[in-house]
């Protein structure tokens, strides 16, 4: 492009130990490149929400919302509620918020989404554990847990994933056959 509006486009992908498939993280209007900080892991948005309202979440945590991919979700939902809680709580600017899961384009603050690959198929966002250190470096578009790699296989070893949310009926065969975030979530 010979005259383009910006050096960058709004949104970048991120690669990293945490996210080998990509991760997805607008841009657009944040104000830190590089945050670093404590997990504090959730297993669904359900149980995010509730310790944001107990006001167990602090400024500098880094929120890890699992199992809401493609396939745990399954239907990768839209971390809406999470994202305007935070906001609404003074800490939009303050929290990082990881998911496999998804956002919409009216997502603001550090909010990265489309972890792939996901918690339920085994991907590195199910190996993170309460208190691990996660690190973003958007410049760099990385995206990292600071845990050595003989834990994380380690952990790998023993990873059991979550029972499915369903067992039968259309979303349990979607939950089946669909893919990876990083091919489109489709099914085959």
């Amino acid at each position: 492009v010979d005259a383009p509006l910006a050096a960058e486009g709004g949104i970048a992908i991120l690669r990293g130990n945490l996210c080998p498939e990509g991760a997805v993280v607008k841009i657009a209007g944040i104000e830190l490149d590089v945050f670093e900080g404590p997990a504090r892991v959730f297993d669904d948005e359900q149980h995010a929400l509730k310790a944001l309202e107990d006001h167990k979440l602090n400024k500098g945590d880094v929120v890890i919302i699992r199992y809401e991919g493609p396939r745990g979700g399954p239907g990768m939902r839209e971390m809406l509620a999470i994202t305007a809680a935070i906001k609404g709580a003074g800490l939009g600017n303050d929290i990082l918020l990881i998911t496999d899961g998804r956002f919409s384009g009216g997502t603001t603050g550090m909010c990265i989404g489309h972890v792939a690959p996901e918690a339920a198929t085994g991907g590195p966002i199910g190996l993170i554990e309460e208190g691990d250190l996660i690190k973003v470096d958007v410049g760099q578009r990385r995206l990292d847990i600071l845990v050595d790699d003989a834990t994380l296989e380690a952990r790998r070893e023993t990873w059991e994933c979550i029972p499915p949310r369903y067992t039968t009926g259309a979303l349990a065969k979607y939950a089946k056959l669909v893919q990876s975030a990083e091919t489109g979530a489709v099914c085959g």
